[in-house]
């Protein structure tokens, strides 16, 4: 099969290639998918995971990529809950070969049914955008009808698609990102914007919950606007600064059946919208993890057609 691998930690994108892989073996619980569309997060390069697998030791060539959308194409030994030929989505194991191929094998408690009248390229933007904004907002920030979210990085993969859970949750919402997101961001159903380079970020106010998915200077002066009894949450790093009377929670997303069976029926009702920055075949993939290249939304790579 073709897939994108990596071999080089030290090449950078000089190190992704598009070459001719194995065919990936089925293990107990697995599901063998055909991918048609796959999504990539570029700093997954420095993961940890891209280069060595759950005992540390190096397995590269790697395949790249955490989330995918396609059919089953094999289950293997004591695989229950899917069928050959289903249409399915979810995530890619983080220290196994991923989505950027022709054909991922992955543990079937990572995926989801997808509905017949869900694209393929929206449901490779919702595994890990859709249940990082889940998880940051409920799971760990507890947000409830009435708060106030202020979330960083509002038209992003996940920032997208928090501002439209909140939104739907009852809460008022405010985003951060460029000026020239600003529009974007309304759309999506945001109250108040701010461009944090140009404008003041503590005049926002006080927010319930601020969901971080920047980092750096923004996450450390989002401290001082936690509202007390509220919470911090970053998936980039542990905040240092942590909020007065509040807390601080940094996560790293975890795999949910449920939940991404709950944002695929979001999606088929026209109540959540994934955000869709560009949309390549699996040969460009590698410019797709280039800096320059990053557009609002989620990159989804288009490995195989409907």
């Amino acid at each position: 099969m073709q897939a994108i691998v990596v071999r080089d930690r030290d090449a950078g994108l000089a190190g992704l290639s598009l070459t001719d892989m194995p065919y990936p073996e089925a293990a107990q619980n697995d599901v063998v998918v055909r991918v048609h569309a796959a999504s990539l997060t570029p700093g997954e390069l420095d993961w940890p995971g891209t280069w060595t697998d759950r005992s540390g030791h190096d397995r590269t060539p790697s395949v790249p990529g955490h989330e995918l959308s396609g059919v089953v194409e094999e289950l293997g030994f004591g695989t229950t809950g899917f069928s050959v030929g289903q249409r399915v989505f979810g995530l890619a194991d983080w220290t196994r070969n991923g989505s950027l191929a022709e054909y991922a094998a992955v543990e079937a408690r990572n995926l989801a049914p997808l509905p017949a009248d869900v694209d393929h390229t929206l449901a490779a933007a919702l595994p890990i955008s859709g249940l990082t904004a889940w998880q940051g907002l409920f799971d760990h920030g507890r947000l409830a009808t009435g708060q106030t979210v202020l979330i960083h990085g509002a038209v992003g993969g996940v920032g997208s698609i928090a501002v439209q859970l909140a939104r739907e949750a009852g809460a008022r919402v405010i985003g951060t990102g460029r000026s020239a997101d600003r529009d974007r961001a309304l759309a999506l159903g945001v109250d108040t914007f701010l461009d944090p380079q140009t404008e003041k970020l503590e005049d926002v106010g006080e927010a319930d919950v601020v969901f971080d998915v920047i980092g750096g200077d923004i996450l450390d002066r989002s401290a001082t606007l936690v509202r007390a009894g509220g919470t911090l949450v970053s998936i980039v790093m542990p905040p240092k600064v942590r909020p007065k009377d509040g807390r601080a929670v940094f996560f790293v997303v975890e795999p949910d059946r449920a939940r991404l069976t709950d944002l695929a029926t979001r999606v088929r009702d026209g109540r959540l919208k994934p955000v869709v920055g560009t949309v390549r075949p699996l040969t460009e993939a590698p410019a797709a993890f280039a800096p320059e290249t990053r557009t609002p939304g989620k990159t989804i790579i288009r490995v195989a057609e409907d």
